[in-house]
């Protein structure tokens, strides 16, 4: 649902700021900058496999932490998105390149020397393409197979808005272990925020996974701070319940560069608890709400706890 106050009626305290100022960034968003020897081994090992990550190229806040543990998420295809996305960082215009043939054995090496127990593996949207990189995926998940077979492996694709429906099999008969494509906002936010893409086909992108293999866990995300209200948080909640999804991670928008979507405010922990609370009441296996929140973050724990959640709920 569209929210149709201005911010000042949403957030009071706003009202007398002018339109262009920033609020204060709060102690719990704070990070340490990246440092230490496992995040200098983590870069080197993407560094000498030529690959990109979408932690640095979307200037995520906990890329130290990550890196420091070995764990990072690979962009896959290139780093030019063919989509203008306003929160997003990563660079957007006419992709220079095809598609690397050799990129998926070289990111199933990385997995392999990072010692990768799980793995996250996303794009740029690549509209170019005519199957929007499907088959890509698939080779990189069956590369990593081969290479890991012990590893669990987690897709974070595009929308494939522009593709024939049947691209999405390609993707899912590779048998990733988690489907995940972010919502990221609610849907009045759309033509601002997603202006190329559409709220109810990625909704059903995700329904469609699982019509496809009951038994794969779906996965999405959201940003808060970007000028929605609680009730349609609440409402793309009970779109993802309503669409069957496992897994819901919330965390804080973070604006990239002045010519970015407008950082609407920070959203406080304790509204994340208590969005954490609302999610899990409406039956979602597993919830990630907190200010510092990523899809990747602390993805391999929260796998763990996903399939731990879904095996106490099938014997009860």
């Amino acid at each position: 649902m569209r929210d149709l106050t201005i911010p000042s009626e949403r957030h009071p305290e706003k009202a007398n700021k002018p339109d262009n100022a920033q609020p204060k960034k709060p102690k719990w968003i704070r990070v340490k900058a990246p440092v230490g020897k496992g995040y200098s081994k983590t870069r080197n090992i993407m560094r000498d496999n030529s690959l990109v990550t979408v932690c640095e190229q979307a200037g995520c806040p906990n890329v130290g932490e990550c890196w420091n543990q070995g764990h990072a998420t690979m962009m896959i295809m290139g780093e030019v998105c063919t989509r203008a996305c306003t929160f997003c960082n990563i660079a957007t215009g006419k992709p220079p390149e095809d598609l690397d043939a050799f990129e998926p054995g070289r990111v199933a090496a990385a997995v392999k020397k990072l010692g990768l127990k799980h793995v996250v593996v996303t794009s740029v949207d690549r509209d170019d393409i005519k199957d929007g990189g499907a088959e890509h995926f698939a080779q990189t998940i069956r590369a990593i197979r081969k290479q890991s077979p012990e590893t669990t492996i987690e897709v974070l694709t595009p929308d494939f808005i522009r593709c024939d429906d049947s691209v999405l099999q390609v993707v899912v008969d590779a048998r990733p272990d988690v489907f995940n494509h972010n919502l990221e906002t609610v849907p009045g936010l759309y033509p601002e925020v997603r202006p190329g893409a559409r709220y109810f086909h990625s909704l059903r992108l995700l329904q469609r996974v699982k019509e496809l293999d009951p038994s794969m866990f779906t996965k999405s995300g959201i940003m808060v701070g970007l000028g929605e209200d609680r009730q349609s948080v609440m409402q793309v909640m009970d779109d993802m319940r309503a669409a069957d999804l496992d897994f819901l991670t919330i965390g804080q928008y973070l604006q990239p560069t002045p010519k970015h979507h407008v950082l609407d405010r920070f959203v406080t922990p304790e509204e994340f608890k208590a969005y954490e609370k609302a999610a899990y009441g409406k039956g979602f296996l597993m919830v990630s709400a907190t200010p510092l929140t990523r899809s990747s973050y602390h993805a391999g724990d929260d796998f763990a706890r996903l399939r731990a959640a879904r095996d106490k709920a099938l014997n009860h």
